[in-house]
């Protein structure tokens, strides 16, 4: 690593919870609770990792993307390789991602955005829609089934508290940029319901990049009898995007710009319009029972059906996927009623799902459906039961949680060649000790298990690969949580140590073809911590009227254990697209007549391209900067205006590379330096 800014040996005093606050309101904020154990419990008491963004986090960030706010997230990794083309990893799964999601499970509310067979499309959501986030960092599966890396709750529905409201936002920027959405709900005494619409265009910045999404989302919420609550989530999403390809070096040097370029053996990403193409309806009803003050039931039923086509340099591929589930629990708690030495929670419950995938290959001509190539059925299914024992006696938390896995899939024509994997085991206990009101300990240890995905098992080669196998490990981890009696600095620092075996790793053939492979082992340590101080205490005189000071750091010590392909030893190489450092600086000054300017500096250490370490991207600094201006129209109505700039330095770097590329084309560099601006009425 060659710089890390000062301001990171400091943040020791700082806090991995992003507190909102007003210029006038430092004293009155309220506690920050995380929702996704079912309990609102307190951030201060809970007995793992975790990192939230609430609505200020989300809208100090440029609208268009949730890569900014996430990225501030310590072992949290967002790329973006083109407009609308996500990645996403926690604790660096992205070793066995294409494209997307694996070993995280997500979920929108009570709903899983991940399906039975392991792919989340994150990208499907309009950023404007999610009102908070939660991460639960390492391996989770006690309460959400199989992952480890962690899991991510998104709010997507408002909260039963949210008044009447009309929200307009729009937003416009460098290469074509558009984003505007419409977000209106109202509430009916014991009845709310919200309609938002968004959408979103953008040219993007190099070749065959183009992008467009047509996003309408529909929550409601009856409260029918107090404690009796039925409430409806659902979301169309209408996405296309192109993807330009990665380049070599040489390539990336002379046009950045550029797609992938035709050879005489492979048609380019120009001529062969590569793109994605993916139309997703998807929704779920959850039923809130409050039978008794010391038992809860919550139910829910969910389905998804996706289109997807994806016309790729050597073929056209069309999937048609539908999935089914439900999820229920039931809540007992101890007495609220009788002072006790010890307050408990017992949670059990179970999650169903099952995903069926018709997928037929074609021959791409000029992005142009051709003669069938190969054409597949695939039925996933997995469910697991789970428990978790929450005890709080004084300062001290103990829980003690697990689930039961059951995961397989039938294949080939007749969709009718079955592979059950054996049933998993995935236990987690947490204690945490409470050493001040301000001051908290804590220790976890679980079990993280992954199975491979459908889009690995049946990769882009069009080969089905039932020989690999789930990735399994233990975790070890401990905290410490500071925060101080005024809300003015708090501090979250986890240290962690992850064995993970059998690790699924991506390969490419010389077509750009993909497929994977089990490498064994892989010994991930790592340190993450984050903090937040009120340098300045907002107050209503003066040119300066608050300062926020933010840091966050993430140290990723993974290598290889164990790993030999085709005669090559790759043992204790560094995990393949993993930085070792990325530092995460922020400032928000607040200035006179509801002026607001923020900056953000981010640096990332070099990452290994390949898993024999002969490439590295090198490491950069990125700079962004936006300023705002609140103008209250009313005492109901507001107007806010921003502009903003990112990649200040105008450096040059590949916001998401292709891991062990054939040919060396592992760049997909990103825009320099670009500006946006937009609006923000509420009525």
């Amino acid at each position: 690593m060659k710089i890390i800014p000062a301001g990171v040996l400091c943040s020791l005093l700082l806090s991995t919870t992003k507190l909102q606050a007003q210029q006038d309101t430092l004293q009155q904020l309220p506690e920050v609770t995380v929702q996704s154990y079912y309990a609102h419990a307190s951030l201060q008491r809970v007995p793992t990792a975790v990192s939230i963004l609430l609505p200020a986090d989300l809208q100090l960030q440029q609208g268009a993307s949730l890569l900014p706010a996430l990225n501030t997230v310590p072992g949290l990794r967002m790329e973006e390789r083109s407009p609308g083309s996500y990645r996403l990893s926690i604790r660096g799964s992205l070793l066995r991602s294409p494209f997307g999601i694996r070993n995280i499970k997500i979920y929108i509310d009570d709903i899983p955005l991940t399906d039975a067979g392991g792919n989340t499309y994150l990208n499907l959501l309009d950023p404007d829609a999610i009102r908070r986030v939660e991460v639960l960092k390492g391996p989770d599966g006690s309460m959400f089934g199989a992952n480890s890396g962690g899991v991510v709750r998104l709010g997507l529905a408002p909260e039963a508290s949210d008044t009447t409201r009309l929200q307009l936002n729009l937003q416009g920027g460098s290469y074509g940029l558009f984003h505007g959405s419409i977000d209106w709900q109202q509430q009916w005494k014991n009845y709310q319901l919200q309609v938002f619409q968004g959408f979103q265009r953008a040219d993007g910045y190099r070749q065959n990049t183009a992008m467009k999404r047509w996003y309408t989302q529909v929550a409601q919420r009856w409260e029918y009898k107090p404690g009796y609550a039925l409430k409806m989530l659902a979301f169309y999403s209408d996405l296309s995007y192109r993807t330009p390809g990665g380049l070599t070096l040489a390539e990336s040097k002379a046009n950045p710009r550029a797609a992938r370029p035709s050879t005489a053996a492979i048609p380019g990403a120009v001529a062969q319009q590569a793109g994605i193409y993916n139309r997703t309806f998807q929704g779920g009803l959850v039923h809130e029972a409050q039978f008794h003050p010391r038992l809860q039931h919550v139910v829910s039923v969910f389905g998804a059906t996706t289109y997807f086509q994806n016309p790729f340099l050597t073929k056209y591929e069309v999937r048609v996927e539908n999935t089914i589930g439900f999820r229920t629990y039931l809540q007992w708690i101890s007495n609220p009623a009788h002072a006790t030495a010890v307050n408990w929670k017992w949670l059990n419950g179970i999650e169903w799902q099952q995903t069926s995938t018709d997928d037929i290959n074609y021959g791409n001509r000029g992005g142009r459906r051709d003669t069938v190539q190969t054409a597949d059925k695939l039925y996933t299914g997995q469910h697991f039961f789970f428990s978790r024992f929450l005890a709080t006696t004084g300062a001290l938390t103990l829980e003690a949680a697990a689930s039961l896995n059951y995961y397989g899939y039938r294949y080939n024509s007749d969709g009718h060649t079955s592979v059950h994997l054996s049933p998993q085991l995935m236990p987690r206990v947490s204690l945490s000790y409470l050493f001040t009101p301000g001051i908290t300990g804590r220790v976890t240890v679980s079990r993280g298990y992954s199975p491979p995905a459908t889009a690995e098992i049946r990769a882009s080669d069009d080969v089905i690969n039932n020989n690999l196998q789930p990735e399994t490990g233990w975790n070890y981890e401990a905290g410490l949580r500071m925060a101080t009696r005024n809300g003015r600095a708090s501090m979250d620092a986890t240290g962690f140590y992850y064995r993970m075996q059998n690790a699924i790793v991506l390969r490419r053939h010389a077509n750009g073809n993909e497929y994977f492979v089990n490498a064994g082992g892989v010994r991930q340590k790592g340190i993450e911590w984050q903090g937040t101080w009120w340098v300045m205490k907002p107050r209503r005189q003066g040119v300066l009227r608050g300062i926020k000071w933010q840091e966050g750091y993430t140290f990723s010590d993974f290598h290889f254990t164990d790993y030999t392909s085709a005669g090559k030893d790759y043992s204790g190489n560094r995990l393949t697209g993993v930085p070792q450092h990325v530092v995460v600086s922020s400032i928000l000054w607040l200035l006179p007549a509801n002026v607001s300017l923020y900056t953000q500096h981010t640096y990332t250490s070099r990452i290994p391209l390949d898993d024999a370490n002969s490439t590295f991207a090198s490491d950069f600094h990125l700079l962004q900067a936006n300023v705002s201006w609140k103008l209250p129209l009313h005492t109901r109505y507001s107007l806010l205006l921003r502009a903003g700039a990112d990649n200040l330095l105008d450096v040059k770097y590949s916001l998401g590379n292709d891991l062990n590329a054939a040919g060396g084309r592992y760049y997909n560099p990103a825009p320099g330096r670009n500006y946006f601006g937009g609006l923000r009425l509420v009525l």
